[in-house]
């Protein structure tokens, strides 16, 4: 077991049924990992080995005691810092939440700990998950761990790179326009995006109400499915939470997928795609026909529009969601002469770059004049987007595309260019836009050895279908192509 990803949640369980080894050491070795690794990476912020051996100790005596285990019993988890964890410092990634730690968990967190997961700690993130390449946390980029030259992604780079380098078994990010799947997509490992509303965001702190969501990372597909089985239900906390049934996705991934219809849209493939990942998806798309898929071209003309129409809402839900970081209600507090002037020394030093300039657009898009302008035209867009997904699912059972047009960018490559950073995301938006599931899994890697990302997209609440054919893929060596 001393491979990077050796470990998986089965394994964990084998593990610790055979009684090979405890969960307190288990969790030991983690930390031990940690320890090593994580001065490179950046990948984690805090600790939790208190919370984390207490949890471990609690699995060990219920296996002392030959009792069944719950379906997480002992897998070392982390936990994106954007998401509340009750006596664990949670920042998100910026300085006006510097010493902030809540008084209670996020219901995904207290979920996962319900079903056994030993909570390890959190990981860092693009400042209040505002980026696509993770450069802008307030405590340091985070390094790929497949080429620390790289970028992981963003904004849930850290749970993405702590997955990838071993450093956790699985990890929760959190998705508003791509930021799950891209550092999925970037570091090699499964990533998912699930329906909004299927997980409750309750104790997420939030950046675009509308468009944020809960998901995991883990190595493989099956794993991914074991947490979101977890952390999946109905959340009276949150009033956007969904009242549907679970799905029993280990069965439903079971199932044969020959005569699924796979649709390729071509909008996802036109100029500034990278040649090497071109190749990659089509090679991918080719297996998938192999192992029994149908593919079917597809159009979808709103597309276009994606990259505009999300970034308008999502900077107007951000500067009003972030309003309330003003030194008087949260965070901290820079004194001044005047209130005037300490709201502005509180914000200026609080905030990074990036956040400022969200928040700056969307107060703009949301301003006296230009709201009807922008705002409302984007709303309008944004049901249109949504509508190309309705249609097209009455054609085909799922959507594969690739999950960004380039691999891992070089740290400092896109940082001085925000819309070169903001295309990272083209691939992503949508299904973000539209509220549907989406994971992306590897694809192969290019001639330099990074990693390559597909995207599968499927129906609202169609988790099980999505996972479905992400699993086959897999069995069917899918992410070595």
């Amino acid at each position: 077991m001393s491979a990077a990803n050796a470990w998986t949640v089965p394994a964990v369980r084998e593990a610790l049924e055979a009684k090979k080894l405890s969960a307190r050491e288990l969790t030991a070795e983690f930390y031990s990992r940690i320890e090593r690794k994580n001065p490179e990476l950046n990948a984690v912020l805090a600790l939790s080995p208190e919370r984390a051996y207490a949890q471990a100790d609690r699995i060990d005596k219920l296996r002392a005691r030959n009792e069944k285990l719950p379906p997480l019993a002992g897998v070392p988890v982390a936990i994106k810092d954007v998401i509340s964890t009750r006596g664990i410092r949670t920042t998100c990634g910026s300085r006006i939440l510097e010493n902030y730690v809540p008084p209670y968990d996020a219901t995904a967190v207290e979920k996962l700990e319900s079903a056994g997961a030993v909570i390890l700690g959190k990981t860092n993130c693009d400042e209040f998950a505002m980026g696509s390449s993770n450069e802008n946390s307030a405590y340091g980029p985070v390094r790929n761990p497949v080429a620390t030259d790289r970028v992981p992604g963003g904004s849930s780079g850290g749970s993405a790179a702590a997955v990838a380098a071993g450093l956790a078994v699985a990890a929760l990010g959190t998705d508003t326009g791509g930021s799950i799947r891209q550092p999925g997509a970037f570091c090699g490992i499964p990533a998912m995006m699930p329906t909004y509303g299927r997980v409750s965001r309750y104790g997420l702190i939030a950046f675009a109400s509308s468009l944020d969501r809960i998901g995991p990372f883990a190595t493989t597909v099956r794993d991914a499915a074991a947490v979101l089985s977890v952390i999946e239900g109905h959340d009276t906390n949150d009033s956007t939470s969904a009242a549907v049934p679970a799905s029993d996705y280990f069965e439903e991934m079971e199932k044969p997928i020959r005569g699924m219809r796979i649709g390729i849209p071509v909008e996802y493939f036109g100029e500034g795609m990278d040649p090497e990942v071109r190749a990659k998806i089509e090679a991918g798309i080719e297996l998938m026909k192999q192992i029994g898929c149908q593919p079917v071209e597809l159009r979808m003309p709103h597309t276009e529009y994606a990259i505009a129409t999300y970034y308008i809402v999502a900077t107007a839900e951000a500067s009003s969601n972030l309003a309330r970081f003003d030194g008087v209600r949260y965070g901290l507090r820079v004194h001044a002469g005047s209130l005037r002037e300490m709201y502005k020394k509180t914000r200026g030093r609080g905030f990074g770059a990036e956040v400022k300039r969200r928040i700056m657009l969307g107060t703009y898009a949301l301003s006296s004049g230009y709201y009807d302008a922008y705002y409302l035209r984007a709303q309008k867009v944004r049901t249109l987007i949504a509508r190309d997904f309705i249609l097209a699912f009455e054609k085909v059972d799922a959507i594969v595309t690739p999950t960004s047009p380039t691999t891992a960018f070089r740290l400092g490559e896109r940082t001085m260019n925000p819309l070169a950073m903001y295309l990272a995301d083209i691939y992503t938006v949508t299904g973000s836009l539209a509220g549907i599931p989406g994971i992306s899994v590897p694809c192969g890697t290019t001639s330099d050895g990074l990693p390559v990302g597909l995207q599968i997209f499927g129906p609202r609440f169609a988790e099980s279908r999505v996972l479905q054919l992400a699993h086959a893929f897999e069995k069917a060596n899918g992410f070595l192509i």
